[in-house]
């Protein structure tokens, strides 16, 4: 005899297997704010978007949406475009690199970075110097690269990949200065009287 499968309780004392979507997204709904909630999705937010959608995703008012977005477009977190009469958000890119380089002091020390700055760097002047080129763009139209198989496609991305890393790898450098110095937290640790600096 085969015995049938026990339906799990519910919380409200119902039968039915309730939805781990739903049970997920209720979690998230109690345990955070709605700006919490408005700033997570925008982090996820690399093609801009109306505040409606952002709102719908975020379960919030499109009223309280736009009124957050607001809020982290006047702190860098968001950028905004018009189209017609329709804003539409997305994450800065200022937001994407701090991240990045914030989680690459994570890992690393400045010294490292630095190190690594300079490796970066001495690997891209052996490029211009072999090729006769200043940059990946000079280099892709001297060497007409158009095939995604040519040898010389993959040097161009590795080029763009490496000079994007460094620019990460520097942001990443001021970062800790900033912090360093106390100019992340307004207090200039250098000065001689601990008078804390406007930033």
């Amino acid at each position: 005899m085969t015995e049938e499968p026990i339906s799990p309780s519910r919380a409200d004392g119902g039968t039915e297997p309730r939805d781990v979507n739903e049970a997920v997204e209720a979690e998230w709904i109690e345990e955070t704010t709605p700006f919490e909630r408005v700033h997570d999705v925008v982090k996820r937010t690399y093609e801009a978007e109306p505040a409606d959608e952002v709102a719908d995703r975020a379960r919030v008012s499109p009223t309280t949406a736009r009124k957050h977005l607001r809020t982290l477009a006047d702190a860098g977190e968001v950028t905004t475009t018009q189209e017609g009469r329709t804003t539409r958000y997305r994450r800065s890119e200022t937001a994407i690199v701090t991240e990045h380089a914030q989680s690459l002091l994570a890992e690393r020390t400045p010294e490292e970075i630095a190190t690594g700055i300079a490796d970066m760097k001495a690997t891209m002047q052996e490029w211009r110097e072999e090729y006769g080129v200043e940059s990946p763009e000079e280099f892709a139209r001297e060497l007409n690269v158009v095939d995604a198989d040519d040898e010389h496609s993959a040097l161009l991305r590795e080029w763009q990949t490496t000079r994007r890393n460094v620019a990460l790898a520097q942001a990443a450098l001021a970062i800790a200065e900033a912090s360093r110095s106390g100019h992340l937290t307004g207090t200039d640790r250098d000065g001689d009287d601990g008078s804390s600096l406007t930033v």
